[in-house]
């Protein structure tokens, strides 16, 4: 994660001492957290290390806090002897809130993915560069995490990886609001959002009863839910929801005074510990309704033995992703190209794999329908003038909403090992669903959301006929081979 984040911040970041200041706190944290990973380090020197790692930000990078916008008067600055130590517990705190929510498979890098999104839109926003390619690097290692750390994780980023997130994201939404002089700094508990509000309860509970505020225990939130009665990815995507709601209001409130974001992150949260409190000491448990399994899901089962459903939701989703794939190939005015030649020499290499080494055929046909898909989904989008408004167009895009469903059919009724929906797939539509509500006409006008849920759509629907079919890939591979072959002839022939 660490590598993946970092190498394109040095290639593409402005070296100034912010940045180089983050560097090297960040590599500080990591090395520290890769001992403790190996060795159990003490508490006391993991918090020696976070004081260290943010000691160089504050005094190299100019981070301190010199104004509190909600208790000191305006024109009134804190002297260093008070906003340094400040400005580290504050830094220590969220670097530990994200740490402590690592909990759970896939917790700790949702709730940060969404965090680092809201920070880069912002930065961009505002154009501050740095802190826009920060938080992208910081998305990507942790996209490339979650593909392996989702429930059930065969990969986990212990306390290395845990603490670079929550480091690097309360040092960005510091710099952010400091640095803007329109972001209030009560905007930064809502970016940082239920990790903080998590830690905060969980530290005051235990010093309450007595216990060290740093060692573990069951008393977070992801554990109380899970008390309740939600399951592992229940308890997750919960979490996620509630983070996801309070990043939205960071962005959509952030021209509101300090009060009113203190006073809202306040109610917010409040309300949240509130209602985990009370169910906690009644013992309250989730209902899973029976009657719903005996009357509805009981004939669900009956039609499930005899494999009627996963058939016919099966046979939809492969002959609805075919049909649509090869439709695509139509559906632009014209082909650069550059495009053309792109896909021919994929057609080619798709042919001399299948002729010559067919073990090789199932990984040549995930790199070309990843590659081909995004490309072929954005220009039927944007180059498509003599379909526009016309009901084919229609019928078309209704028709993503159809294959969908039954992509959710055949996920519900398979019996197959193969691809299975998780939390991160909340993100991916997450960010579907507001990538295009977001106030920026560019992006209005390049219909990223419809683009982005189409590709979805695609990939999803790819992985599960692969899951189904055992990757016996036979009409897949046919398949790919026409869409090539289309686009190939369209582009050279004009």
């Amino acid at each position: 994660m660490t590598l993946g984040a970092f190498i394109p911040i040095f290639l593409w970041a402005p070296f100034d001492n912010f940045v180089k200041s983050l560097i090297v706190g960040s590599g500080i944290l990591v090395i520290f957290g890769i001992v403790d990973d190996m060795l159990n380090i003490s508490f006391r020197i993991k918090l020696a290390g976070q004081i260290l790692a943010g000691l160089i930000v504050v005094l190299y990078g100019g981070l301190a806090i010199d104004h509190l916008g909600i208790i000191t008067p305006s024109g009134l600055f804190l002297p260093d002897w008070v906003s340094i130590p400040l400005t580290i517990v504050i830094i220590v705190t969220a670097t530990n809130a994200v740490n402590f929510s690592d909990g759970l498979d896939g917790l700790a890098g949702g709730l940060t993915l969404i965090t680092f999104l809201c920070i880069g839109y912002l930065s961009y926003l505002y154009s501050f560069q740095a802190y826009e390619i920060i938080s992208l690097a910081m998305v990507g290692a942790i996209f490339g995490l979650l593909r392996f750390n989702t429930y059930p994780a065969i990969v986990f980023m212990g306390d290395s990886g845990s603490q670079l997130l929550g480091f690097v994201a309360i040092t960005i939404s510091l710099a952010l609001t400091k640095t803007s002089g329109q972001l209030s700094l009560a905007l930064v508990p809502l970016i940082i959002g239920i990790p903080l509000v998590d830690a905060l309860f969980v530290i005051v509970q235990r010093i309450f009863e007595g216990r060290s505020p740093f060692l573990a225990d069951k008393c977070h939130l992801h554990h109380k839910l899970m008390k309740l009665g939600h399951y592992h990815s229940e308890s997750v995507l919960v979490i996620y929801l509630l983070h996801s709601m309070l990043v939205c209001m960071a962005f959509i409130f952030r021209f509101k005074s300090a009060w009113f974001l203190s006073s809202l992150y306040i109610l917010y949260s409040g309300f949240i510990l509130a209602v985990i409190f009370i169910a906690d000491r009644k013992g309250w448990q989730l209902k899973r309704y029976d009657i719903i399994d005996i009357i509805i899901k009981g004939k669900i089962r009956e039609l499930r033995k005899k494999n009627v459903l996963i058939k016919i939701a099966f046979k939809t989703v492969e002959i609805g992703f075919i049909f649509l794939l090869i439709f695509n190939c139509f559906l632009p005015l014209n082909i650069h190209i550059y495009f053309s030649l792109f896909t021919t020499v994929l057609l080619i290499m798709v042919i001399l794999t299948r002729q010559f080494k067919k073990d090789w055929v199932s990984k040549l046909l995930d790199m070309t329908v990843f590659i081909l898909i995004p490309f072929l989904v954005y220009f039927s989008e944007k180059n498509v003038g003599y379909l526009v408004d016309t009901f084919l167009i229609k019928a078309y895009n209704i028709s993503f909403g159809i294959l969908f469903v039954f992509v959710i059919l055949t996920l519900k009724f398979t019996r197959r090992s193969g691809f299975k929906p998780n939390p991160m797939d909340f993100l991916l539509v997450f960010i579907a669903l507001v990538v295009p509500n977001l106030p920026d006409p560019n992006i209005r006008e390049w219909q990223m959301g419809l683009i982005a849920a189409k590709i979805i759509v695609f990939f999803f629907s790819y992985e599960i006929i692969k899951g189904e079919l055992r990757f016996e890939l036979k009409n897949l591979e046919i398949a790919s081979i026409a869409v090539l072959l289309i686009i190939s002839a369209r582009g050279l022939i004009g």
